[in-house]
């Protein structure tokens, strides 16, 4: 990491905190007041669903129907262009094809790609796997940091100097940016985390695999993480799906949101991205399943018994009140701001942790998984006396299968980043391609009005 010799430089000095309790003391809003000026916090309303502030043609998500005029909650469902998430994961599995490509491809151009399409947009991203000349040496192993997010966000607003046409807003050049960063991703992630841990530890060995031609996104980042290559095919199976999964959620998840208002400005795609990049760090969008992995490693130390429901539903109750693991008073991995009765990609992605768990010698860990998404919705009702409906979310399962894969920790938002990077990208492009007004939403006021105190009166 970047050593700095001002030892003293980031101490919270007496006079910091004297100045944070004054800047506390006139930035507290009483939350009553949202209430009473009708304003949507967090722009939802007071069932905590999302205000509709845009239209989008990218994915759609599908929480609650329509039965006899009323609002109920369903099953989840997700639809990318229009086309339920599931049947598209059906497909490439059932035709043993890796499928994060030819979803890039659809959520990017709104289609399906012919057999010809897709070969030819695989050959392109292959094309834009090449970072530019010393760019690992000078930007990436001189600097090194602990979180890899930084890490991304800082090598993509460097791609923007060695970019001749940086500013250029074009659609084609956009396009082509976007290409080029979902095509990087991967290696400016693999190689940040390996020139950390180089700078951690000097045993820790800094090898550069370079990508190669005939390997999917998955295969490639196996393929540069790993020391000998290696890997299995169901292992690059259920990376693939992760990136699948993880490559679109609507318009109105916090990073998209960010990525239409930062371009809606008019700024250059890396701006864009950079900005999206620091939303999905923000341990409430991006960092969950390591939230969830921690959470289980905390379990099985003070659970003695995996197996015994008691036991594991007092554990839960402890977390709910307070008194296990971090105190939040969460069950990490349960529940979503939008699904209620199902997240459809924890559905999908389920069966196949079975079988990694199988393949790793797992499966103890893998049922006491299951016993808690069984065992959490029950806890949960009790608890908060509460009967929304409570469900498993995506990251209940993906840091699990991430610590199976042997992906160190430092990487699991990344990865994240690394398929959601399409969706910004998407959404990037169907802001500018709709350009209209820039976002600016409205904030009201309740500071009251004072006279100015000349600074020799004060």
């Amino acid at each position: 990491m970047v050593k700095n010799s001002r030892e003293d430089f980031f101490e919270i000095s007496p006079e910091i905190t004297q100045l944070t309790e004054l800047c506390i003391s006139h930035n507290t809003i009483n939350p009553e007041l949202f209430a009473k000026y009708d304003v949507k916090r967090g722009l939802r309303d007071i069932n905590g669903k999302g205000v509709l502030t845009g239209l989008t043609e990218i994915s759609e998500i599908v929480s609650s129907k329509q039965v006899d005029g009323k609002s109920v909650s369903c099953e989840g469902e997700l639809y990318y262009r229009g086309i339920n998430i599931k049947d598209i994961v059906r497909g490439f599995i059932k035709e043993n094809r890796f499928g994060f490509e030819e979803t890039a491809y659809l959520l990017l151009f709104g289609e399906m790609p012919s057999p010809v399409q897709l070969e030819r947009f695989q050959q392109l991203l292959f094309k834009y796997r090449t970072l530019p000349t010393n760019f690992v040496r000078d930007i990436i192993m001189k600097a090194p940091t602990f979180d890899m997010m930084n890490t991304l966000a800082r090598s993509v607003l460097t791609l923007y100097a060695y970019d001749e046409k940086g500013n250029d807003t074009s659609r084609p050049n956009v396009l082509r940016q976007c290409l080029e960063m979902i095509a990087l991703f991967p290696q400016l992630a693999v190689y940040g985390y390996q020139a950390y841990a180089h700078d951690m530890d000097r045993n820790y060995s800094f090898f550069i695999h370079a990508p190669q031609p005939e390997l999917s996104t998955a295969e490639n980042i196996l393929h540069m993480l790993r020391i000998d290559n290696k890997y299995t095919e169901l292992e690059a199976r259920i990376l693939d799906l992760a990136l699948v999964l993880h490559a679109e959620h609507g318009g109105g998840n916090n990073s998209s949101f960010t990525t239409h208002v930062v371009a809606s400005s008019g700024t250059d795609a890396y701006s864009v991205i950079a900005a999206a990049l620091g939303s999905l760090k923000g341990p409430r969008h991006g960092g969950a399943n390591i939230k969830v992995m921690r959470m289980f490693e905390d379990m099985k130390k003070n659970v003695d018994d995996w197996e015994d429901e008691e036991k594991v539903a007092d554990y839960l109750h402890k977390l709910l009140n307070k008194q296990a693991f971090d105190r939040a008073g969460l069950i990490y991995g349960m529940g979503h701001a939008v699904y209620s009765l199902s997240d459809p990609r924890a559905d999908i992605f389920r069966k196949f942790v079975k079988s990694l768990s199988e393949e790793k010698g797992l499966v103890k860990e893998y049922k006491l998984y299951s016993l808690v998404e069984r065992l959490a919705p029950e806890v949960i009702g009790r608890e908060r006396k509460t009967y929304k409906g409570v469900s498993a979310n995506i990251d209940f399962y993906s840091g699990f299968v991430y610590h199976m894969l042997g992906l160190p920790p430092e990487l699991y938002t990344p990865v994240f980043a690394m398929a959601r990077i399409v969706g910004w990208s998407a959404h990037l492009l169907e802001e500018q391609i709709n350009v209209g007004k820039i976002i600016r939403p409205a904030y009201r006021s309740i500071s009251p009005r004072r006279s100015y105190i000349p600074l020799n009166e004060r």
